[in-house]
């Protein structure tokens, strides 16, 4: 948990170190999240952070909070963006390091294997700061994008490639789709010249290329034909068609071309 909080810590600086300097007008710009402007961006991450601690110190509550939730209909993200539109740029960099590193804090000194609710299943404190480090990474790369930043890859890509990986069956349920009974290998060229790997080697279906391509793939911050993946494989290459790593319901991406200066 600790290199977790570490790496959670780590991405959050990239994030901040791109908005702590703007202006009104750059919280006010819009990304490629169709109705979301940098400010939206942040506002979405503090408030899910908010909710992440309340899962762990505050389970019943979490969960008196869901049911309200989804009585009302489920989570709307748009709503939440809408919601906070009305706070300065300062105040929501305010609320995102105060929830974030309540969020770091909090997550660094409990057991990885305690079970915390969220929306849907429940799941492992580690795999809920993991995936707080994916929703930062993506997050991030909306606002790179809406900046013209261009961030360095790390190997913290790993961990928005272990969940794409891992959601594969519920990219199929989000689609309404039956998952094949076939493994897809996929082996990811790291940043450091490594490969990452996961699934049997022998995989007849399987995908390669910059993990950091895989990564853009499975949280949709790109099209699926402006990346450099190699996609071999029926069930391969309708899993690329629908990847997601994020919750909720089906995203609809990224149109192919639409970032003619390249995947990232």
């Amino acid at each position: 948990m600790t290199e977790l909080a570490d790496d959670l810590a780590a991405e959050s600086a990239v994030l901040r170190a791109m908005v702590a300097g703007l202006e009104e007008a750059g919280w006010r710009r819009d990304t490629p999240a169709v109705g979301w402007t940098v400010a939206d961006q942040v506002s979405h991450l503090a408030f899910f952070d908010d909710l992440a601690v309340q899962s762990a110190v505050d389970p019943d509550g979490f969960r008196a909070e869901r049911q309200r939730v989804e009585a009302a209909g489920g989570v709307d993200p748009d709503a939440v963006a809408a919601r906070y539109r009305d706070r300065s740029g300062a105040e929501l960099l305010h609320w995102f390091d105060r929830s974030r590193d309540r969020l770091v804090e909090t997550f660094r000194g409990l057991d990885p294997r305690l079970r915390v609710p969220w929306f849907g299943p429940e799941m492992s404190a580690g795999s809920s700061l993991t995936a707080r480090i994916m929703e930062t990474w993506a997050h991030g790369q909306d606002v790179a994008d809406a900046l013209g930043v261009v961030r360095e890859p790390s190997a913290r890509l790993r961990h928005v490639a272990h969940i794409g990986v891992g959601a594969r069956a519920f990219s199929y349920a989000v689609h309404d789709r039956a998952l094949p009974d076939v493994p897809v290998r996929v082996e990811l060229d790291a940043p450091d010249g490594s490969v990452w790997t996961w699934g049997p080697a022998d995989a007849a279906n399987r995908i390669a290329g910059p993990a950091l391509d895989f990564a853009l793939l499975v949280t949709q911050r790109r099209h699926r034909d402006d990346l450099a993946l190699e996609v071999t494989g029926p069930a391969a290459r309708e899993w690329v068609e629908i990847g997601q790593a994020f919750a909720g319901t089906a995203g609809t991406g990224r149109e192919p071309g639409q970032f003619a200066g390249g995947p990232a």
